[in-house]
């Protein structure tokens, strides 16, 4: 399951790990706002955590 350390996030820019989803798992509310995941769209593929810090992944 990926997750994300919102304390890690800067909070002040488009999240770049947007398009490094495949699924369009992860929506961020605003520019200001930290990333979130939606869980049932994850597929656990590992490609956020190597667009952003923010993200890790215990199944990748």
């Amino acid at each position: 399951m990926v997750t994300v350390n919102s304390g890690l996030c800067p909070q002040n820019h488009n999240c770049p790990a947007l398009r490094s989803c495949p699924v369009g798992a992860i929506v961020q509310d605003n520019p200001y706002s930290a990333p979130r995941i939606i869980e049932e769209k994850c597929i656990s593929c590992g490609e956020c955590t190597k667009a952003c810090f923010v993200f890790s992944c215990d199944d990748c």
